[in-house]
């Protein structure tokens, strides 16, 4: 198995970028009936020619349309997936009190949300992102096109959240039936975007994540669930999902701890739980790491980080417009390096910093609202990122 280089490139992104105001106010006249679908779009056209020109100024070669066509990160799966239904209002105990973005909300006097719960055989019936990509494939140069990236939404992602009431029994007796037609379902849909060009593509996943928190392990042992089979099915779903596809494309993972309206994490807790299941179980070519503070704990568990992989250090902030130490930043991948180097899998220092990028810890708006940045301060953050990356790679940033 060969490292994936090129994508990723040395200096990442995570995808989403901070929506310009003209953008947020045709959303949402579009939203109130307003305005006509074609109209946004325009709109939209105009705001991502603009956001690819700025990540070409700055020097970041993993293009995204800053998920801009969207209003949550998560977006583009189960909302056009057939058999999921919209709910506008799900009542409270369909939600998982113990998972971690559900307590946050609880502690905002949360009194429901939309979502969407299985009804019915899920299908990919249509599309989930591979108009997206054309789109994008269209206001880029054909020397980007390789490296242009589409995030995707986790496929667990429902799930966690509502737990036994996710699916309709009548229609899955089990979560290996439920995940075996999302697995079809994300397979075609690779397979599309492969096809129509794409290389390179991201799967968003701040619920792994929540897997090293504390306070969710011991909700779900309180409830006699069997965290660690939970997190092997997700792991199974997620390998059933990438099953034969195609090994030129790059696959990578993200995990965060939350970055909702205004930047707001929901868990904390270091990778080392489930650093050996992540990295040596799960079929990905690259992991996005948060490590931009204490919460993401400290650099120990990248010793189980397999040879053949490579992982993006999430070293800077998207949730506040302070510019990084550029000194600090190198000295935290190099002693990155150092821990994968000496790991359990022995490698020299070299071959470490080989296995290496760097990126802020998430998007600048996981949220359409985004995090309290500008767009400025964004192409700042991102600037930061590719200087960093050309001190530290100079012959191959």
């Amino acid at each position: 198995m060969s490292l994936h280089l090129h994508p990723p490139f040395r200096a990442e992104h995570l995808g989403s970028l901070k929506r310009p105001a003209k953008l947020l106010e045709k959303r949402d006249a579009f939203d109130k009936k307003e305005i006509s679908a074609e109209e946004l779009k325009n709109t939209e056209d105009e705001a991502i020619k603009a956001i690819v020109q700025m990540q070409r100024e700055v020097g970041i070669k993993s293009i995204t349309d800053g998920e801009f066509r969207r209003h949550m990160f998560f977006d583009g799966v189960f909302d056009n997936m057939e058999g999921m239904e919209h709910v506008p209002e799900v009542p409270l105990y369909m939600f998982m009190e113990y998972v971690p973005d559900y307590i946050a909300f609880k502690k905002w006097e949360f009194k429901g949300a939309d979502s969407y719960i299985c009804k019915g055989k899920l299908k990919r019936t249509k599309p989930f992102y591979v108009p997206q990509f054309e789109q994008l494939k269209a206001f880029t140069k054909p020397e980007e096109h390789a490296g242009l990236k589409i995030t995707m939404c986790a496929p667990e992602w429902y799930h966690l959240r509502h737990g036994e009431y996710a699916y309709d029994k009548n229609i899955y007796k089990n979560d290996a039936e439920y995940f075996a037609d999302i697995a079809v379902a994300y397979q075609e849909e690779i397979q599309a975007l492969y096809e129509a060009g794409c290389r390179n593509i991201q799967i968003d996943d701040p619920l792994l994540a929540y897997f090293c928190a504390e306070s969710m392990i011991k909700g779900m042992e309180e409830r006699g669930i069997d965290h660690e089979a939970i997190l092997d099915t997700y792991i199974k779903a997620y390998n059933d999902c990438l099953k034969g596809h195609p090994k030129d494309m790059t696959v990578g993972l993200h995990l965060c701890r939350g970055n909702f309206r205004g930047g707001m994490h929901f868990s904390e807790g270091g990778y080392d739980r489930i650093a050996i299941k992540l990295f040596t179980q799960i079929d990905v070519d690259v992991y996005y790491l948060e490590y931009d503070t204490e919460r993401a704990g400290t650099f120990e568990p990248l010793k189980h980080l397999p040879k053949h992989k490579v992982v993006v250090l999430g070293l800077i902030t998207s949730k506040f417009p302070k510019l990084e130490d550029p000194v600090e930043l190198k000295k935290k991948i190099h002693a990155a390096a150092e821990v994968i180097a000496g790991g359990t899998e022995k490698r020299s220092f070299e071959e470490a910093m080989n296995q290496i990028c760097i990126s802020p810890q998430c998007g600048f708006a996981s949220h359409a609202e985004g995090n309290p940045v500008t767009e400025e301060d964004v192409k700042r953050k991102l600037a930061l990122v590719v200087q960093t990356a050309k001190d530290v790679w100079p012959s191959d940033a």
